[in-house]
């Protein structure tokens, strides 16, 4: 992707993010520490995009021009559909957003389509599976059991301890079966697959949690990854901006780079994040949800760190789940279909 194009594109998705106002300041945080991070491709130093669009230096009129093939309109507005879409219902002010978008880049039914498929994924049902059912090549050099989790201890007024109807080794299971799909997930260079990690990691969570006696709702999981210190909107903005500058994911003569995606060596995080969400996610249910905020911050960032270093030790899975997934294949998996 041409510079300018890819300049173009990552303003429009930082200008989705902030479209509606809404965002909480932690939020904000997460996106300024993305922008930053990322912003080590000098040719397009996403912190001055950043700041260009908070302080609305940016207009929409400059995004198109910045995009004159058609391909490369049709991507960016599916990232946008996706920041938008990424973090649940789509807000009035989201939703006037992307249809001035569609009329500046001059977009017809294909962009209908995918807001259709956005929708059922952003949506999706909390019961359903959180892996692919495929076989998985054993892992190189190391055995196929997880590095365990060590418990966390618990404050002095907790609530009383609540046992599981599952037991540790097969919510261990779910557990890195899901991170193993999701990092998958994460080497396609589909849009959409991006967009169905989260729809997955809240799953989880939601499994976990009623392994252990609690009805969640999205709501209470969006809480909980929030206190966490994942936030939505920023997470799929970091994996969707590294496969972008990384030259992952776009659209060449109306066709998806299918074969340089899932050949790609990914930087992990999905793996990562998913694999310390299930893994904070069981010690908190199990502790009858009484850790501090400091508490879930600080167990997160262990386990977290944790998952980054199993990454490559299950990295082959990975990319044999990718090489046996499509697009069809991911939207069955993300509205739970069986």
């Amino acid at each position: 992707m041409e510079t300018s194009a890819l300049r173009a594109t990552l303003s429009l998705c930082l200008m989705a993010a902030f479209i509606d106002g809404d965002k909480h300041e932690r939020e904000r945080d997460e996106i300024r520490r993305i922008a930053q991070g990322l912003g080590a491709d000098q040719s397009v130093h996403l912190p001055t995009l950043y700041q260009d669009v908070l302080l609305q230096r940016v207009s929409l009129d400059e995004v198109a021009a910045g995009l004159p093939e058609r391909g490369a309109r049709q991507l960016a507005y599916e990232m946008a559909v996706c920041v938008c879409d990424a973090d649940g219902a789509v807000s009035p002010k989201e939703a006037a957003f992307l249809g001035e978008v569609r009329r500046r880049l001059d977009l017809g039914g294909a962009a209908e389509t995918f807001d259709v498929q956005a929708r059922e994924l952003a949506e999706a049902p909390l019961d359903g599976p959180t892996a692919l059912p495929v076989a998985a090549a054993a892992p190189t050099g190391a055995a196929a059991t997880a590095t365990p989790v060590p418990a966390a201890t618990a404050p002095a007024d907790a609530s009383p301890a609540r046992s599981a109807t599952v037991g540790d080794a097969e919510l261990d299971d779910r557990i890195l079966k899901a991170a193993i799909t999701c990092g998958a997930l994460e080497l396609l260079p589909e849009t959409l697959s991006t967009l169905a990690i989260i729809p997955l990691q809240m799953r989880l969570v939601y499994t976990i949690g009623q392994a252990h006696g609690y009805e969640l709702d999205r709501g209470h999981i969006k809480d909980f990854l929030a206190t966490a210190g994942v936030g939505l909107t920023s997470q799929y903005l970091e994996q969707t901006g590294r496969k972008l500058i990384g030259g992952l994911l776009g659209k060449l003569g109306g066709g998806l780079l299918g074969g340089v995606g899932k050949q790609a060596v990914s930087s992990g995080m999905s793996f990562a994040t998913t694999y310390a969400l299930g893994h904070l996610a069981k010690r908190y249910y199990a502790g009858g949800r009484s850790f501090s905020t400091q508490t879930l911050k600080d167990s997160y960032a262990t386990i977290l760190e944790q998952g980054k270093g199993l990454q490559t030790r299950y990295l082959p899975q990975m990319q044999q789940q990718a090489s046996q997934m499509d697009l069809s294949r991911v939207m069955a998996l993300a509205k739970g279909w069986r």
